[in-house]
């Protein structure tokens, strides 16, 4: 019979995950010779190699790639054993995570109210793409996210917090020009998140996937960004309305909203159907929609109050 620990199968998954002995080590919060002596163990009981290894990258053998899918789901399975007795008793730890287009916006309310409505709550914050978020669920490695909805993926439980508008940013020398509507901004060079933020699919949906449009060779990885490549001229862009009071306050910039009915986007939570923390998961959702409703007063507040030009 094999003699495995859960530590040995947590480096496992790390080094299988990262690919890297470095990497590995670092998320294990140990040094890089303790991993592979670990590693090394583990091979030793199976009496064959699990990994390739190369001066750049480790890479799962076809019994380390059968194993990785099994540890991952042993894993997901302690850590909800862990989740099972935490919701018998108050909330202690929550491994949320959240999306780049709403994390540095909303997170210092959900960190404040979290706080107060749960005191003993010790919160993990991950801030990734939707698909890493969706991976590191299904994987047991979060316990919930916050995302866009829909997210288009089974086996998750969703509720929707709120629903915030986006708002067009265009450079200063062009306040006062009517609103846009989405006619009217098809024909913008718009500038874009980079590929797989879902907020990139988003624009593209409501402008058309027009390459002529959408600048090529100028993506951003941070809504900070874009708003600086609109004050410097090279086009317009997409923000949702939570993000304008941090992201158009030092840039040149004219912000407005859309003529009529414009685009919005829909905040959820979500988590695995069979997660023990359903219960205490919904009383956190009741928690950030009250701090997501706050912020986008705020928002508004702060956007009316705005001058046309900045």
């Amino acid at each position: 019979m094999l003699s495995l620990s859960l530590r040995q199968l947590r480096y496992f998954d790390a080094l299988a995950r990262h690919r890297h002995f470095g990497r590995a080590a670092e998320s294990c919060a140990i040094s890089q010779p303790a991993m592979s002596e670990q590693i090394k163990a583990l091979e030793s009981a199976f009496g064959a190699a699990l990994f390739e290894r190369s001066a750049r990258q480790v890479r799962a053998t076809s019994l380390g790639a059968a194993l990785a899918q099994r540890v991952r789901g042993i894993l997901a399975a302690i850590d909800d054993l862990d989740a099972l007795a935490a919701a018998h008793h108050e909330l202690r730890r929550l491994r949320l995570g959240v999306i780049p287009t709403v994390a540095p916006y909303l997170l210092p309310a959900i960190m404040r109210d979290l706080g107060a409505a749960f005191p003993a709550l010790e919160l993990r914050v991950r801030e990734t793409i939707t698909a890493r978020l969706i991976d590191e669920l299904a994987n047991g490695r979060l316990d919930a996210a916050i995302v866009a909805l829909p997210v288009g993926s089974s086996g998750f439980e969703s509720v929707e917090l709120f629903t915030e508008a986006f708002v067009v940013v265009r450079p200063a020398a062009r306040a006062g020009e009517p609103p846009p509507d989405l006619e009217s901004l098809a024909q913008e060079r718009l500038l874009l998140l980079e590929e797989g933020h879902c907020l990139r699919d988003q624009a593209l949906a409501f402008c058309g996937p027009d390459p002529m449009r959408a600048r090529e060779g100028l993506e951003a990885s941070s809504l900070a960004t874009l708003v600086q490549m609109v004050a410097a001229g090279l086009g317009v862009t997409l923000i949702p309305e939570m993000a304008v009071a941090v992201e158009a306050r030092s840039a040149p910039v004219d912000v407005t909203p859309f003529a009529g009915v414009g685009p919005s986007r829909t905040i959820g939570m979500i988590w695995r159907r069979k997660s023990p923390l359903g219960a205490p998961l919904r009383d956190v959702c009741e928690v950030v929609r009250r701090a997501g409703a706050a912020c986008l007063s705020s928002a508004a507040l702060r956007r009316d109050d705005a001058p046309a030009s900045r």
